[in-house]
């Protein structure tokens, strides 16, 4: 009976343990999963965007996760101190193996903390140009203008210059023309100011800038620099220079075409 009950004394007390690491294991996630929403619902109601509620959603779930597990662990008789310097050595081989996808990893980190633009914004990074439609931990999804698909990692994104072209809710219209040294410059610049002033998407402030730019080698150069709504910047864009064209062409204003003057000599001219 004594051996009996000497052996049934460490099965009991293993069975004991395995239950009870068990329960703290399916408890304590059930416990990780409530707290990571909790923080979701909390960060929501705070206005934070939703990619960082996400990560931060994910980052929390999994930190107490591991902390269960190494909870677990201990409960079972297992040296946890063994366990974590094991997985730390492991750690620094995978990181060294993935050192690039960390690097993305860390990139989309910055992008998620600082928002250097947002979900529906056209910018140009990477050496891409498109329209934001997913930022994830590793890389940047873009759709360009003709409906391509590209994803960028997020390393190239925050290694290079990042332009957000709809950051703001109004842009500048950048246009020049060239027209004759015949022509008379003051005709052109009244043409262009009555046909920028009549548009209705072009903002009376701050007033638009047109002006006689550069005295080109085969043209007067005009600059005319209005304020439109980002929205309307290319269609305003486009129905100007038209505009602008055919009234240029129905007031005798020439566009001239690149010139050059080429003198030509003969020999014995020269040696003369």
């Amino acid at each position: 009976m004594d051996q009996l009950t000497s052996l049934l004394e460490p099965a009991t007390g293993l069975l004991i343990n395995l239950l009870a690491a068990l329960l703290i294991f399916l408890v304590g996630k059930a416990a990780a999963r409530f707290i990571s929403r909790f923080l979701g619902r909390f960060m929501e109601q705070r206005g934070v965007e939703a990619t960082l509620v996400k990560f931060l959603k994910n980052v929390a779930y999994y930190a107490l996760l591991a902390a269960v597990v190494l909870a677990a662990l201990d409960r079972l008789g297992i040296n946890t101190t063994s366990f974590l310097a094991l997985l730390g050595v492991a750690g620094l081989a995978v990181g060294l193996a993935l050192k690039d996808s960390l690097g993305n990893f860390s990139a989309g980190v910055m992008l998620i903390l600082f928002r250097p633009f947002k979900l529906g914004d056209f910018i140009t990074a990477g050496g891409v140009s498109g329209t934001v439609k997913e930022i994830s931990i590793f890389n940047t999804e873009l759709t360009t203008p003709d409906n391509q698909k590209v994803v960028v990692p997020n390393g190239a994104i925050m290694g290079n210059v990042i332009t957000n072209v709809t950051a703001h809710p109004t842009r500048r219209l950048d246009l020049l023309f060239g027209i004759s040294y015949g022509d008379d410059t003051g005709k052109a610049k009244e043409i262009i100011t009555g046909i920028i002033t009549a548009e209705p998407r072009v903002h009376r402030e701050p007033a638009p800038l047109i002006a006689v730019s550069e005295l080109a080698d085969s043209s007067v150069n005009i600059v005319a620099r209005p304020w439109v709504n980002t929205s309307d910047y290319w269609p305003v864009r486009f129905e100007l220079i038209e505009k602008i064209k055919q009234a240029f062409d129905r007031e005798g204003i020439s566009i001239p075409f690149p010139q050059r003057d080429v003198h030509l000599y003969h020999e014995n001219e020269k040696l003369n």
